[in-house]
């Protein structure tokens, strides 16, 4: 469960930008962050902070549109439109987190054009197959963290990106991260898992990050879809 504290976290936004692959299969651009920071060398896709030109007084859905549109030209060179961008998630951070960012996660096709990276913010941008950067953090060669892992599973088996973005097609998830160690284990869950049933057909929505490869075992409405 969410408190009401969350409501007065600084906002982010964040975006995927898709484009189908040479082969079957959909690309993500991706960039690593330099060795400092909060996401200090992690793989991440283009986005930051809602700054305060950003903001449209009384409408949060165009605030963090225009932060994303801003986000991607200032860290990659693209220009995206407002209007291609779907919602896709929105993620608090564990309480615990001493840094706390709520961020809103997009959606939409490469608009096409020349990357041309932030060198401040960004040390590398590639475009990747979500299997292939999957595979680099399951042998410890790449960092991620639990919003940009869930993401990337979640486009996985895509074939090119306008089946990407049609799955994507869902009212927005709401992920209120908990952290906490079960049996041992470093646990990431949210809303939909049922934590005080130990029963094996218990509803689970969670992610085990104790070793790697990490596990995630999806809410009952993806598993079946």
């Amino acid at each position: 469960m969410t408190s009401n504290a969350d409501d007065d976290l600084p906002w982010a936004a964040t975006v995927l930008l898709l484009r189908t692959a040479s082969e079957p299969g959909v690309e993500v651009l991706m960039m690593q962050r330099p060795d400092r920071g909060s996401f200090a060398s992690a793989w991440v896709f283009p986005g930051g902070r809602v700054e305060p030109a950003d903001v449209v007084a009384s409408d949060p859905d165009a605030t963090l549109r225009r932060a994303a549109v801003r986000e991607v030209a200032e860290e990659t060179g693209l220009v995206v439109s407002a209007d291609a961008l779907m919602p896709v998630s929105e993620w608090i951070p564990p309480a615990t987190e001493p840094k706390r960012i709520r961020t809103w996660f997009f959606a939409a096709a490469d608009p096409g054009g020349q990357l041309r990276v932030q060198a401040s913010e960004v040390v590398r941008a590639e475009w990747f197959r979500p299997a292939d950067m999957l595979a680099l953090h399951a042998a410890g060669d790449a960092r991620l963290y639990p919003p940009t892992f869930v993401s990337l599973l979640n486009l996985r088996d895509a074939v090119d990106a306008e089946v990407a973005l049609a799955r994507l097609e869902h009212p927005p998830r709401r992920y209120a991260t908990l952290a906490s160690v079960i049996d041992g284990a470093r646990m990431f869950s949210w809303d939909d898992d049922d934590a005080t049933d130990a029963t094996p057909d218990a509803d689970r929505h969670r992610l085990d990050a104790s070793t790697l490869p990490w596990r995630y075992t999806p809410p009952a409405d993806r598993a079946r879809s």
